[in-house]
């Protein structure tokens, strides 16, 4: 299986695209390979002297960088060649089988609707983040930032998706899937989340178990946190500055805290779309990047894509925008 990385993609890229490659490649079994995107004279250089016998890694020449402020389709229009939009190119065409970026979140985001389009059916695409939890192991956000205003209807499929990622990619039977809200009573919250609640408890292809509040995202109420994608981002952000302050402050984090290391997962998928897409955070580290290669890796071997389509037996949907 090969995935392709963004190697110009990142705040501290191409050397800790570059590096976190390597060491993803060093903990991978022998069946993965990394196809590095990017400015091939930059790569080969930052190779040089570097112990590449056995390795699985091969460079895809892409003259251009879509840097992080730039507007996501005019940058993709404007630079067809660019690491972003030659790795969605590889995608698109079935050549590789995740790709993986800790560039433009918005290019990334843009990218993947318009070359591996949305699944037929899906009213949007959201993209999934992980919670840790008390007991171990990690639950899923959805949506963790794509979408900041949401309708019922796509609160639903939100978590219809979640679930289906929860139990195929992170191996979690029947995961029980919950609405956040601001009281675990059904009348609670706005219109919308009142209509929300209506839908999934309604809803067989999903284990409801109700609203749960902020306070409850660690435990293990529920597997799958349902909201959208300007609460969701906001409560990842504020979870992942708590790990970001203890070591700051030069506080022990221990085993629970230490999950909340954004260096842990990586990366946040895009779900909902005809590939598998990973989007990493800006300040990716090496050991980021290959927890992110990681991820794409099982998300491959998951047939994730093909598990969404089956569960939701999603074929045409109405637009509601």
């Amino acid at each position: 299986m090969i995935v392709a990385l963004d190697a110009m993609g990142g705040d501290f890229a191409p050397q800790a695209a570059i590096d976190g490659a390597l060491l993803a490649l060093s903990q991978q079994p022998g069946n993965v390979h990394v196809e590095l995107v990017g400015d091939k004279a930059v790569i080969e250089a930052h190779l040089a002297g570097k112990d590449l016998s056995g390795r699985r890694l091969s460079i895809h020449h892409a003259p251009e960088v879509i840097e992080m402020g730039e507007h996501p389709t005019r940058a993709l229009t404007q630079k067809p060649d660019s690491s972003i939009g030659i790795g969605f190119k590889l995608l698109a065409a079935g050549k590789i089988g995740a790709f993986c970026s800790a560039g433009n979140t918005g290019a990334m985001l843009v990218g993947a609707m318009f070359s591996v389009k949305t699944i037929p059916g899906i009213l949007r695409p959201a993209i999934a983040g992980f919670v840790p939890k008390i007991s171990g192991g990690y639950g899923v956000i959805i949506d963790a930032g794509a979408n900041t205003e949401c309708k019922a209807e796509i609160l639903q499929q939100f978590a219809e998706m979640g679930s289906l990622y929860a139990k195929h990619v992170l191996h979690i039977q029947n995961p029980k899937v919950a609405l956040l809200n601001v009281g675990e009573e059904e009348k609670k919250g706005t219109a919308v989340l009142q209509a929300t609640y209506q839908l999934l408890k309604n809803d067989p292809k999903i284990n409801f178990v109700g609203n749960i509040e902020g306070r409850d995202i660690f435990h293990d109420k529920a597997d799958v946190v349902v909201t959208d994608g300007f609460t969701g981002n906001v409560v990842l952000k504020l979870s992942e500055s708590v790990y970001e302050i203890m070591a700051a402050t030069g506080i022990e984090p221990g085993p629970f805290f230490s999950r909340l290391n954004y260096e842990t997962v990586g990366g946040s998928p895009i779900i909902g779309v005809n590939g598998n897409v990973i989007i990493g955070h800006g300040v990716s580290t090496p050991t980021a990047i290959a927890a992110m290669i990681d991820q794409a890796v099982k998300m491959i071997d998951s047939d994730i894509n093909e598990k969404i389509k089956q569960g939701l037996g999603v074929t045409a949907a109405p637009d509601l925008n």
